[in-house]
Parts: C-alpha cells; structure tokens; sequence
C-alpha cells in the first residue's frame, strides 16, 4: 500500500460529496473553493494516522473530509482578511463573488465540516468534537495573532514560531489525532501522533518562509519575495532583525513600508543580500531540521508497524523539501 492508494480514496470521496443547491450563490462558492485543488494533506494525515492502527479506513474518509472542508474554510476567510486577489492561481471566493457572500459560504463550510463527523461512532464522537472544536478555537488564534503582528514592530522569534504553530501546526497533529482515535490508538500513541504533526506542521511553514525567499519562482506558483514586499514578520526577518549589526539593521529597517511598483525588485534583492550576509537560509534550514527530527522521535514511538510509519515518513519528507 503507498499514499498514491490513499490519495485516491480520498478523491473519490470528496468528488461524491453535496454542499446545497439553492440559493446557488451560497453553495456555487464552496463547490469552486473545494475543486481548487490543493495537496489534501490534512484529510490524508487522517487516513494514514487511521491506517497505522487498523487496515480498514472507510469509517475514517468523511471525518477526514470534513478536515479538509474545515481547512478550506480557513483559507476562504484569511483571503478576505488579507485582501488576497488568488488562491492557487486563480481568483478567491471573494474576489469572483464578494466579501459577504464569501462570508457566509464559509460560514456553511464550517457547518459542513460539522456534519461531516456526524458519522464517527457515538461512544467517540464527543471526544472528537471536543478536540476538533479546540483546534478550530486554536486555528483562529493563530490568526488573530498573525494580524496584530501587522502593527506591531517588537514581534520576537518565539512569539512567531507560536502563531505558525496555532494557525497551520494544529490542524495537521489534529488530522493524525483523529485518525488515530477513530481507529483505536492508545492515547499516548494518539498524543505521539498529534506532536509528530505539529512538529511537521511548523517545520512546513517555515519551509514556506524559506521558498518565499528563495525559492525557483516557476515551482514556486507565486511571486518569490512577496512576503518580503509586504513586510511580513516572516522566520527569516525576525531572526535577521535579531542578529543584524547596527547597520545592517538600518537597511532593514529602512526598506520597511517600501513597496512602490517601481521599487520592490530593488527591495527584495537588497533584503536578500542581507539574507546572505547574516547566513538566514542555513539558519532556517536548520531550524526546519530540528522541529522535523523532533517530529520523527514522536512518530518512532507510535506502537504500529514500522511499514505503515514509512509512509509517514516518507510524506513528512516531502512536505519539508518540497519546493512549491
């Protein structure tokens, strides 16, 4: 069995699935926002935490789903926060409709994510509506902690590292957790699931700051350094903020707010030599490095085949190399 299996499953699940006909401006807006495409890594981290565990899935695809519905629903409101004109290169929800109707749609992708754990087994769905409900709770700190980093100009390394770990880290050790829980872990192999995913989890987004940056703009889908036109207090920033010299500061400090169409190539390649002055890519290598052998000691102690862990393994390492 290898992920390409289980990818497809999940496809075929997703592809049968009704979100509501009338009225259409309502549901014409999820059914775009779910056929945009994307990785479905959270659905899949659910089914392959399932599978560790017992051979048969099927009783995990819908609760796996409305991970991935739940997810989508994030992103349809963080593009309205952030003004966002596309998502995987083509228009957001708010963009080809409007601001309120991309409201409520998403309002109803989160209600469908509900119903989609309806389903689970009645002696474990409290369980799992309690620990979904406290990642979504945790999913919009992350957020919100994310928009007061906009205004605010002493952001410390370890305040970012914990609002990448609340806005994208907890969903993916909530997708293992509750595969794991619906297909009868022990609750330490369940909790060994939940830190090995968000260990990944932020080791992914800190891969994500380092392609902004550096990454082969034809991989990488979108503008490379458009985190650095924006000012975002990216890993790479702050940790260059934090051992820059007096004047290398300066320069930092003094491309802040730049961001006339005429000036931002010349901003992102300033930035970036400061980058390579201050040695920031090794730096954040090796920081995704430490949080994915942190990540891999959780999954080393999960109590299940070694085989199944592989695959994992194996989509772990995908996820921290990948280059788009």
């Amino acid at each position: 069995m290898d992920i390409s299996h289980f990818s497809e499953r999940i496809n075929q699940t997703l592809s049968t699935l009704t979100y509501g006909e009338n009225p259409t401006e309502l549901y014409a807006p999820i059914r775009y926002m779910m056929e945009l495409g994307g990785k479905r890594v959270r659905p899949l981290l659910t089914v392959l935490g399932a599978y560790l565990f017992q051979d048969n899935v099927d009783k995990v695809l819908l609760p796996a789903i409305g991970v991935e519905v739940f997810h989508n629903f994030t992103l349809m409101h963080d593009d309205i926060m952030d003004g966002a004109p596309l998502r995987r290169g083509k228009q957001t929800v708010h963009e080809k409709w409007n601001t309120s109707t991309a409201i409520l749609s998403g309002d109803v992708m989160l209600v469908k994510a509900y119903e989609l754990f309806l389903g689970i087994e009645p002696d474990k769905l409290p369980q799992a509506l309690k620990l979904f409900s406290n990642c979504a709770a945790q999913v919009c700190e992350g957020q919100q902690l994310d928009m007061n980093f906009e205004q605010r100009q002493d952001v410390q390394i370890e305040e970012y590292l914990l609002m990448i770990k609340l806005k994208t880290a907890v969903l993916l050790g909530f997708a293992l957790e509750l595969g794991a829980l619906l297909n009868d872990a022990s609750p330490a192999d369940a909790q060994h699931l939940k830190e090995f995913g968000i260990n990944m989890g932020i080791a992914f987004q800190l891969r994500d700051d380092l392609l902004d940056v550096y990454g082969d703009q034809a991989k990488f889908g979108k503008r490379v350094g458009g985190d650095i036109v924006s000012d975002k207090k990216t890993y790479l920033l702050l940790t260059a903020l934090e051992r820059a010299s007096a004047t290398q500061k300066l320069a930092l400090e003094k491309w802040q707010g730049v961001n006339g169409s005429d000036e931002v190539d010349g901003k992102v390649q300033a930035i970036k030599e400061l980058y390579d002055e201050l040695d920031i890519q090794n730096l954040t290598q090796n920081q995704i490095n430490h949080y994915f052998q942190k990540g891999l000691h959780h999954l080393n102690e999960v109590n299940a085949l070694n085989s199944k862990k592989e695959l994992l393994r194996l989509m772990a390492i995908q996820l921290i190399e990948r280059d788009s």
